[in-house]
C-alpha cells in the first residue's frame, strides 16, 4: 500500500461515487491532467486495487424490495460445497465467510416475503447447512462506500508528483497551514 498516495485514493473515492465519470471530468475535479488520471487508472488496475467498474442497481425499483441477511452455521468440512451451492442460486447477492457463531453471512433479495421463505427453505436444504438465522433489512441508511475510509488512509500523504492546478494549468496553493495562536493578554500575564 505504501506506493499509493492521496491522488490515488481521491481518484478511487471519486470513482466509487460515480463509476461513469470520465477521465477528463476526473482530471478537472482532481486538478491534474487527463494523462495523469489515465496513468493512475492503469496502475491501479494493474496492481489489482481497482477491480473494475460497476453500476449500483436499485433492486427495489426492479421489483425485488425484500433484502435479507442469512447467517448460516455449517457442518464441519462443508464450507466449500455450501459456497459452491450458494453461487448457483440467483437470489444470492453476496456471501461472506465470517468468524463467530455463523460460518457464512449471505445477502439475498426477493420479490416478496413468501418468496424469501422459499429462498430460505432452499438454502436450508443445501447439504452441510445445519442452522440459519435470518435478518430482514428494513432500509439501508448507509450504503456500501469507501470514500470516507480512503480519506483517513491518506491524511498524512501527499499527491505524488501530481499537483492540483487551476483550469489554466497553474499550480494552486495547498491548504494554508494555520499559524499558532497568539497568546491573549490574560495568558501572557498568567505565564509571568
Amino acid at each position: 500500500m505504501s506506493s499509493f498516495d492521496r491522488l490515488d485514493f481521491d481518484l478511487l473515492a471519486a470513482l466509487s461515487e460515480d463509476p461513469r465519470t470520465g477521465a477528463s471530468e476526473l482530471a478537472i475535479r482532481l486538478g491534474v491532467t487527463r494523462n495523469t488520471i489515465q496513468a493512475r487508472l492503469h496502475r491501479l488496475a494493474d496492481s489489482g486495487v481497482l477491480e473494475g467498474f460497476s453500476a449500483r442497481v436499485d433492486l427495489a425499483r426492479l421489483g425485488l424490495p425484500v433484502s435479507a441477511f442469512l447467517h448460516l452455521e455449517l457442518a464441519q468440512g462443508a464450507l466449500q460445497s455450501v459456497i459452491d451451492a450458494l453461487r448457483l442460486r440467483p437470489h444470492v447477492l453476496e456471501v461472506n465467510a465470517t468468524t463467530g457463531r455463523s460460518d457464512l453471512v449471505v445477502r439475498v433479495a426477493a420479490h416478496s416475503h413468501p418468496e424469501l421463505q422459499t429462498v430460505l427453505q432452499d438454502v436450508l436444504a443445501i447439504p452441510g447447512v445445519v442452522h440459519t438465522v435470518t435478518e430482514i433489512a428494513l432500509t439501508t441508511p448507509v450504503p456500501y462506500r469507501v470514500g470516507p475510509l480512503l480519506a483517513t488512509l491518506t491524511e498524512d500523504r501527499g499527491r505524488g508528483r501530481a499537483q492540483r492546478s487551476d483550469l489554466a494549468g497553474r499550480p494552486t496553493p495547498g491548504p494554508a497551514i494555520p499559524s499558532p495562536p497568539t497568546p491573549t493578554s490574560t495568558e501572557r500575564d498568567s505565564a509571568r
